[in-house]
């Protein structure tokens, strides 16, 4: 499938917020750009951008595709916050993408049929994935690191299946193109730009996390159903209550304890009620 290059440009809103963006045509790592460009004196707030991305990675190390047409972007912010507040920025991140392509795709031009479920809306899966009719559409990783001056660099890394997607996952992944959008990534990028100035800023006011938590349980996945998390060698089974004031994915056992999880791939449905993790 042959696929012209997109034009990345940022939102006016995020122009103005004093975001910048540099953009490549092939790219080895988004994320890996953005972090060199802080070691290199780059202050932050600049996106780096491409539809072309050769050596992408997500959680734990695991390739991330993104075929020719395919948006990879990554933000870096360079701030004095500790890693545990700088995690939450990946829930920012979820909801500004949620917020970006609900705009730019009304549920009415969304075409979602998998498995006989016929839901028409994006959905937040904890803790970065962003879902379409429960398929992956969208994956987001962070990654930091310490400068010499004592601040910390965060690249916040974007990855969201355009005009392609895998076939061979572990669990189902799908593409704005397969359920009927005709955007390009420059498209969806400058959505993205605008929807993150707008999540950014109300994280960063006073009671800020607690707005972005309560906007991203709107939007979550699977809350009030059955899940399954591996924890410390074990699968905790139980119902998904909410995210906790550190986000934290707290499950409701079967035996009644609340468990508040910090890192763990989490499983819904038949999959969790099959105990098949």
């Amino acid at each position: 499938m042959a696929v012209e290059q997109a034009h990345f440009a940022l939102a006016p809103t995020a122009a103005q917020s004093g975001y910048r963006v540099t953009s490549f045509e092939t790219v080895g790592s988004t994320n890996a750009e953005a972090l060199d460009a802080a070691r290199a004196g780059d202050t932050g707030r600049c996106w780096f951008v491409s539809d072309h991305q050769q050596t992408g990675r997500g959680r734990r190390g695991r390739p991330w595709q993104t075929e020719r047409g395919n948006l990879a972007a990554s933000l870096l912010i360079v701030d004095d916050l500790e890693l545990k507040a700088t995690a939450t920025l990946g829930f920012v991140a979820g909801l500004a993408l949620h917020d970006a392509l609900s705009a730019l795709i009304p549920d009415a031009g969304l075409a979602v049929a998998l498995d006989g479920d016929s839901r028409r809306r994006f959905e937040l899966k904890w803790p970065n994935d962003v879902l379409a009719g429960g398929a992956k559409l969208s994956g987001i990783l962070l990654e930091s690191t310490k400068l010499p001056n004592g601040r910390q660099a965060t690249s916040i890394g974007w990855g969201v299946n355009v005009v392609s997607h895998p076939s061979d996952t572990e669990f189902p992944a799908t593409s704005l193109r397969a359920l009927g959008s005709r955007a390009d990534a420059g498209d969806v990028f400058l959505a993205l730009s605008d929807a993150w100035a707008e999540n950014y800023a109300l994280w960063n006011a006073a009671s800020g996390l607690d707005v972005i938590r309560s906007r991203w349980l709107e939007r979550a996945s699977g809350l009030g159903g059955q899940v399954a998390v591996r924890i410390d060698g074990r699968v905790a089974r139980g119902i998904f209550e909410t995210i906790d004031s550190d986000c934290r994915f707290v499950i409701r056992e079967d035996d009644g304890r609340l468990t508040h999880i910090a890192a763990g791939d989490v499983h819904f449905g038949a999959v969790a009620s099959a105990r098949a993790v």
